[in-house]
């Protein structure tokens, strides 16, 4: 174990720390992004290149295997400020952003794709529900909430360091150059959509899943792109579902396509 005990919660490798987990900007232009939690940072530690961890002595007792991360010991105050909070779980990790393979976009036969989804908790049901149900990638369209957040972490559970999570600034323009390859794109919609039952089964080019905002769903020009938009089945008791629950459900139906 490591004696290099940091007790200041000043000491610049804590503040460099803490402003990667405050920072969007910062981890798209360090490359990096903190995690959280014994579970969470080994977990993610699986798939994802750690370049700096942080532990308290307690977390370390109750966790012998976060030694494997070769953590910095640090105070309880310094892990408060880690945290944000009081009530810190004590071990912390900067990790590396996975970098998804320059070719996913051409050879991914069955994706997710975002647009608009903002929410940290629904990005990251979402993340988990993709790795859960064999999805290859996820493409994220304009306003998605940052995959590497840690409020998106945390409802991810690590998913994305265990598939590819591709951006684009243009939706529609992504979802021709799949259906040019013969990806079948469905959108999640109201408008001229049909039973999801109706969706069929049979996509022998791949599928891509495309679900929209909490409250705008998908933009006009992006269902356009789409071969066809679906709908979940629901009784009058409920307007809708939350995008986190809503795609979920897609992609337990599509599971097996």
């Amino acid at each position: 174990m490591r004696t290099d005990l940091i007790s200041s919660r000043e000491n610049p490798k804590i503040k460099y720390a803490c402003s990667l987990r405050d920072s969007e900007k910062q981890r798209a232009a360090e490359g990096l992004f903190f995690a959280e939690g014994p579970k969470l940072c080994l977990e993610l530690a699986k798939s994802c290149t750690p370049r700096a961890a942080y532990a308290t002595e307690a977390a370390l007792r109750k966790h012998p295997e976060l030694a494997a991360l070769d953590p910095a010991p640090v105070t309880p105050p310094v892990a408060e400020k880690l945290a944000g909070t009081k009530t810190s779980q004590g071990a912390f990790v900067l990790f590396e952003i996975p970098t998804p393979p320059p070719d996913t976009l051409a050879t991914a036969r069955r994706l997710l794709a975002l647009e608009g989804v903002q929410d940290p908790g629904n990005v990251g049901t979402l993340l988990r529900s993709a790795a859960a149900f064999g999805f290859d990638a996820v493409l994220l369209g304009p306003g998605c909430a940052a995959p590497f957040s840690p409020k998106t972490l945390r409802s991810s559970m690590g998913a994305a360091g265990r598939l590819p999570v591709l951006h684009t600034g243009d939706l529609p323009a992504s979802l021709r150059v799949l259906r040019e390859r013969g990806v079948t794109c469905l959108a999640a919609a109201l408008y001229r959509s049909r039973p999801l039952e109706q969706a069929g089964t049979d996509f022998p080019g791949g599928l891509c899943v495309v679900i929209g905002s909490e409250g705008q769903g998908l933009q006009d020009a992006t269902v356009q792109a789409c071969d066809a938009a679906v709908r979940i089945p629901m009784t009058d008791r409920v307007e809708s579902l939350n995008a986190g629950v809503a795609g979920s459900v897609l992609l337990w139906h599509f599971r097996g396509v």
